[in-house]
């Protein structure tokens, strides 16, 4: 891609929409001049946990998993994101190291930006620093409704909650690609992978929902939303 193209993307990008109602334009362009516009293969690292934390990422297109490896290097996804959509803002305004790791689920377009530029202009602009405290902390409000669950429903509870989410948030559509591994699944509801599999296979029984290869169907949504509840 041309830098002329990059550059009419983030005309239309909506992280651009967001900043130009608190920035002027000659402001943008010192933020564009101090970003990485970069595309991620599936299952390619974004940013690792522990890291030191000089750049934020914005996710144009593309979705990605949010996880964070525990003190035994357990992996726990604590959110899927799909583009677009900010990432990594926990330490915008005071952690210096990465507190997850951000992993592409899926090819991936991200903009990785400079934080010290950024953090330069919140100091300055307490509407612009609100509007981005706002924004970038949209993603952990999911990561706490899942722990939430996590710590007051079953396994099939746990289960139904993620593809309901995966179909409402994340993918908005139905059926949707599931781009998660069964693996992967496991580390979202924090349970083995037998668990996922005997209950996925469960629910294709039950008629909730319908699995060919990654396409899945949810058939019967108000019986699922009732196994979420009933979790």
């Amino acid at each position: 891609m041309s830098l002329n193209q990059l550059h009419e993307r983030c005309q239309l990008c909506l992280f651009k929409h967001i900043v130009c109602q608190y920035l002027g334009e000659k402001e943008f362009e010192q933020l564009y001049s101090n970003t990485l516009q970069l595309q991620y293969k599936k299952g390619e690292n974004i940013l690792k946990q522990g890291n030191k934390s000089t750049q934020i990422a914005y996710i144009s297109t593309g979705s990605v998993k949010i996880h964070y490896a525990n003190e035994n290097h357990k992996d726990l996804i604590m959110t899927v994101v799909k583009g677009p959509g900010m990432l990594g803002g926990a330490n915008v305004f005071n952690e210096e190291l990465n507190m997850f790791s951000v992993t592409a689920l899926e090819d991936c377009q991200i903009c990785l930006i400079d934080l010290n530029v950024l953090k330069g202009f919140a100091l300055t602009n307490s509407a612009f620093a609100l509007r981005l405290l706002d924004f970038v902390s949209s993603m952990f409000k999911d990561s706490i409704f899942n722990f939430i669950s996590l710590a007051n429903k079953q396994v099939n509870g746990r289960i139904a909650d993620i593809l309901i989410y995966l179909s409402k948030k994340v993918y908005k559509r139905n059926p949707f690609v599931l781009t998660l591994t069964r693996k992967e699944i496991a580390e979202f509801a924090a349970c083995s992978q037998e668990n996922v599999i005997h209950t996925l296979s469960r629910f294709e029984k039950e008629g909730l929902i319908k699995n060919d290869k990654k396409l899945l169907t949810i058939l019967d949504m108000e019986r699922l939303i009732l196994v979420s509840k009933n979790g």
